[in-house]
């Protein structure tokens, strides 16, 4: 008989975020969280129906605090709206050319994408026009390039180098070479964002008890719920830090679970593992992996560990390559989305991480470990590989 998932209420607030204030369609929220739109649909009705009650537990924010969250995200989404147009001087009122000869003088302040939206222009007539005052024969072909350039830039959020993008214009069909790549995107004014270094921060002085290292950095799960690996990291907000943990499943390098909160104990690590356990379901006998953090030596996480009959695994002191998976994960994170952020409050930086965990990360990024593909469409290839078998 099949065992039926379970979901914390911290995934189901998640997921209802998702649809609620993020503006994603019911059924692409579902399919990217992997569960049913029908059932995110029922979520939906009873955070409508309930409000603060909903899926009983303890919330994070009261209502106020979630009608103040809210009024900020509306004063700082029509202050971007209203900053292009205002130092254009009724530019809105001018013909098109006028517009194009802005957004070429302004290229390098705002993306062209977000110039064109607010200005009523699109990106392809912009293309187009530059092409023709530089005196060159219009090519339909290329100017679909530079518009596809533009647009897996900004879903990607201008995270994909050469290569990446290399594979997202083969696998739309067009056959182009990383020379090519490289051109399209200078011409887009398409670019990658660079990488800052970041400290570590774990705290292995303390008493408890720590595990071998079981997993000794073997990091090719050849089935998912083989092996899970795990980490601490933070992110600074106007409010002040907030920790986000993560689970990780190495055969498809998705992120199975995650917990954030303004404080960093056991609690967070354990919420986080046991959404990954909950929405999984692995057998007896998986693999998690962690540095020798308190938290992860806590009597809380070794109960949970042992309740579901998961062999626990730890780096050795001092040495993070031992767990270099989500290490590299965080990088990746803080390089493509946290660094170029301003958080006012931790809900906001809750809700931005959200949508990249779910929403980018395990459903549209592609990973060079995976042969440039997503960790979802990894999954569902190997599950119909294995039903072919």
């Amino acid at each position: 008989m099949k065992t039926r998932k379970s979901y914390s209420k911290e995934f189901k607030l998640d997921a209802v975020s998702l649809v609620t204030e993020q503006n994603y369609k019911i059924a692409e929220a579902a399919r990217s969280l992997g569960i049913s739109a029908n059932m995110l649909g029922r979520w939906l009705k009873e955070q409508e129906s309930e409000g603060a009650h909903a899926f009983r537990g303890n919330g994070k924010l009261t209502p106020e605090q979630e009608e103040i969250r809210r009024l900020r995200e509306e004063n700082k989404r029509l202050k971007m709206e209203k900053e292009i147009p205002k130092k254009g001087d009724g530019l809105l009122c001018q013909r098109n050319q006028v517009k194009y000869g802005f957004i070429t003088q302004h290229k390098k302040t705002w993306p062209i994408s977000l110039m064109c939206q607010v200005l009523g222009v699109s990106r392809h007539n912009y293309y187009s026009a530059v092409r023709r005052n530089e005196h060159l024969e219009p090519d339909p072909q290329h100017d679909e390039l530079i518009e596809w350039v533009q647009k897996i830039a900004d879903a990607s959020d201008y995270t994909y180098g050469v290569r990446r993008m290399k594979r997202a214009l083969n696998s739309l069909g067009y056959p182009v070479g990383k020379q090519r790549t490289r051109a399209l995107m200078k011409e887009a004014d398409v670019s990658v964002r660079r990488r800052r270094k970041y400290k570590v921060t774990t705290n292995s002085n303390h008493q408890q008890p720590v595990f071998d290292n079981v997993l000794s950095r073997d990091f090719d799960a050849q089935k998912p719920d083989q092996a899970y690996v795990s980490d601490i990291t933070y992110i600074w907000t106007q409010e002040g830090w907030l920790y986000l943990a993560v689970v990780i499943d190495l055969f498809s390098r998705k992120v199975v679970g995650w917990s954030m909160s303004s404080r960093m104990n056991a609690q967070l690590v354990c919420d986080a593992l046991t959404m990954a356990l909950w929405q999984r379901k692995p057998k007896a006998g998986l693999i998690h992996h962690s540095d020798r953090g308190s938290q992860y030596a806590s009597r809380q996480f070794r109960q949970l560990l042992a309740q579901y009959k998961v062999t626990g695994s730890m780096s050795r002191k001092g040495d993070c390559w031992d767990n270099a998976v989500v290490e590299s994960f965080f990088g990746t994170l803080k390089q493509e989305r946290v660094q170029w952020r301003h958080y006012q409050s931790r809900h906001e930086a809750q809700q931005d991480i959200l949508q990249y965990i779910t929403m980018f990360y395990n459903s549209q990024r592609m990973h060079s470990y995976l042969d440039y593909k997503s960790p979802n469409q990894y999954e569902a290839d190997m599950a119909n590989l294995g039903k072919a078998a």
